[in-house]
């Protein structure tokens, strides 16, 4: 029965996952790099897209061979020592009061969007993200979930794809930008933030916990672990070159003028190329963004908070709805007192860098651990990719400390 089961039901999971990282936080840092850098920075996002893969997939691996969330195996297996007690502290801290921050740019980005093709004020367009994401929350129903998240993933890539398309930027340069790692003076805290925007600490509890919604007890172990990969590896490469047309377009428009960039600005430099449609099409997008990572961040918080706390994860659960509401309430309440957005989200994003290499490394630990995984423990392969992203990260972060103690 499960081998006539329709394609499209292979997917799901992953294309939540892609609905969080592209949120208005990589499109801001995405233009940043492309209109400060060209196309020189290319190299992170390919390395961001190959570590989130990896990472994803071993939580997706846990989920399907425990049967528990990310946090609830942290919780599990080192409960009792101060390694849980950290592990905790960290979901909590870490996910959920710092998915309410993350909250207040997607919901601002979205209400950005639509305030630039209508002229009405922000603070009315975030009162209805938040109320339009509270009500696909409150349904509870996580098929209904999955589906509108694919078809705002699908509009925005559509967006972005054909703006680049129609940008034809130059496949030399971002080949080049692809292949060969640099470092121009000043794109440290860009590099970052283009890492922290992809490789997302909240989207490995996510992952976690959807993939057993998609594949339940009753779908086989090898089958799941087989359609969950392929479901990551197509979604996240989806999400990856959605991120790469955002670059090449903004380097395209932005690098080598004197333009300097905005989402206003944004629309009126591809005008020349894409014609008077330029700003609805790149409004379209940056409401997509920002409303599918209104749905997925609060969705995120309380899958990973009720796991570390040992509660339900029932999306219909009291606990559960009162964590993504309450992460939901900061975000459009901070959003209509008003925020400025680029600031506030590139910031968050380059924090999200620093705090990736903890999330690894309890990701990784338990990962090897035989008692828990038995043959399903990471290969060799695994293992060394998972140690990249942690050394890669580590490393970015202690250079900009040392930059920062020198500025001092």
């Amino acid at each position: 029965m499960n081998r006539l089961r329709n394609p499209a039901s292979k997917f799901g999971p992953g294309i939540l996952v892609t609905a969080a990282f592209i949120g208005p936080g990589t499109v801001t840092t995405a233009s940043i790099a492309g209109a400060q850098y060209g196309f020189a920075l290319l190299w992170a996002l390919a390395f961001s897209v190959a570590a989130t893969i990896a990472l994803q997939e071993m939580a997706a691996r846990l989920a399907l061979v425990t049967r528990q969330g990310l946090a609830e195996a942290l919780r599990s297996s080192y409960g009792q020592g101060w390694l849980g007690s950290a592990a905790v502290i960290l979901v909590v801290a870490a996910v959920g009061v710092g998915n309410a921050a993350y909250q207040t740019g997607n919901i601002t980005g979205a209400a950005l969007g639509l305030q630039s093709i209508s002229g009405i004020g922000l603070q009315w367009w975030a009162l209805l993200v938040g109320l339009l994401a509270a009500v696909l929350l409150g349904s509870g129903t996580y098929a209904l979930i999955e589906k509108l998240l694919i078809a705002l993933v699908l509009l925005m890539s559509l967006v972005f794809l054909l703006t680049l398309v129609m940008v034809r930027p130059s496949l030399g340069a971002m080949l080049d930008g692809l292949l060969v790692p640099s470092l121009p003076p000043g794109s440290l805290l860009t590099v970052m933030a283009l890492i922290g925007t992809t490789v997302v600490p909240y989207n490995l509890f996510l992952h976690a916990s959807a993939v057993q919604e998609k594949w339940g007890p009753e779908v086989g172990r090898e089958q799941a672990l087989h359609e969950s990969r392929i479901d990551a590896g197509f979604s996240i490469g989806l999400g990856g070159l959605v991120t790469l047309a955002i670059v090449s377009t903004s380097a395209a428009a932005f690098f080598g003028s004197d333009v300097a960039f905005s989402a206003a600005s944004m629309s009126e430099q591809l005008e020349p190329l894409l014609g008077a449609g330029a700003r609805y099409l790149f409004a379209a997008g940056l409401f997509a963004a920002g409303l599918s990572s209104a749905v997925t961040a609060p969705l995120a918080a309380a899958y990973a908070v009720c796991g570390a706390m040992g509660w339900p994860r029932d999306l219909r659960g009291g606990r559960f709805r009162l964590i993504w509401l309450a992460v939901l309430l900061c975000g459009t309440g901070f959003s209509v007192i008003g925020i400025k957005p680029l600031a506030a989200i590139l910031f968050a994003q380059a924090a999200n860098g620093f705090l990736l290499p903890f999330c690894a490394v309890f990701l990784l630990l338990i990962m090897n651990r035989g008692d828990i995984l038995g043959p399903y423990v990471n290969k060799p392969l695994a293992n060394t990719l998972g140690v990249l992203v942690v050394l890669v990260t580590f490393a970015l972060g202690l250079l900009k400390i040392q930059q920062v103690l020198v500025a001092l």
